[in-house]
């Protein structure tokens, strides 16, 4: 299939950033760590629903978050029923996709979007109204996320190799023992920590990649 969706947008903020919808749980961590790590390579700042402040009315919040971004990447791999009961799928990622291609439409060259996933033609299964849009498979490895966010940037000025972005994701994980201990997080998943992975990511790019 053709990769359809790489043209580049003009400049939405003030620095180059990418909206991250994705799975908060914990079997995504390394995953998680995979895109901080891979964007943070390619000179762009992650941003995600994690860093929205408690009070602050969330919808507005996530559009607010859309458009300060010129990508998004939208990962669809939580699909399946939750185990926990009462079984429900999870509907945030397909819902934020929504409102990212909305936004991409209401404002035309100013946003790209990407639906990554783990399994081959599931997405377009379970979201039919996304036939004709490339769906990037990552395999559900970290390897995987690297090709595919080469793939989906492949316009961008800034090209790291895979070796690169390897470097940066493992010197994350490197660190993780300390950024925990330091922060007190209990999760990856949370505020705080989130915001110190993307700062520390961007070091190692910028040590990495000068």
């Amino acid at each position: 299939m053709p990769r359809a969706r790489t043209r580049v947008p003009k400049p939405a903020g003030s620095e180059p950033a990418a909206f991250l919808n994705i799975p908060y749980d914990d079997d995504f961590g390394d995953l998680f760590l995979s895109y901080i790590a891979g964007l943070a390579a390619f000179g762009l700042t992650p941003r995600a629903t994690l860093g929205i402040p408690g009070g602050a009315r969330r919808l507005d919040r996530i559009l607010e978050l859309i458009g300060s971004c010129q990508y998004s990447f939208h990962d669809l791999s939580r699909v399946e029923l939750d185990a926990n009961n009462p079984p429900t799928p999870r509907f945030n990622m397909p819902f934020e996709l929504g409102l990212a291609v909305t936004w991409e439409r209401l404002h035309r060259d100013k946003h790209v979007w990407f639906v990554l996933e783990t399994k081959s033609r599931r997405a377009l299964k379970s979201l039919s109204d996304l036939a004709g849009t490339d769906v990037y498979i990552h395999d559900g490895k970290p390897r995987g996320v690297f090709r595919e966010l080469g793939n989906a940037l492949v316009r961008t000025e800034s090209q790291p190799a895979i070796d690169d972005m390897q470097f940066i994701y493992r010197k994350l994980r490197q660190n993780l023992p300390d950024l925990m201990e330091r922060t007190g997080a209990q999760s990856l998943f949370e505020a705080r920590m989130f915001k110190e992975l993307v700062v520390a990511a961007a070091r190692l790019a910028a040590f990495r990649l000068p």
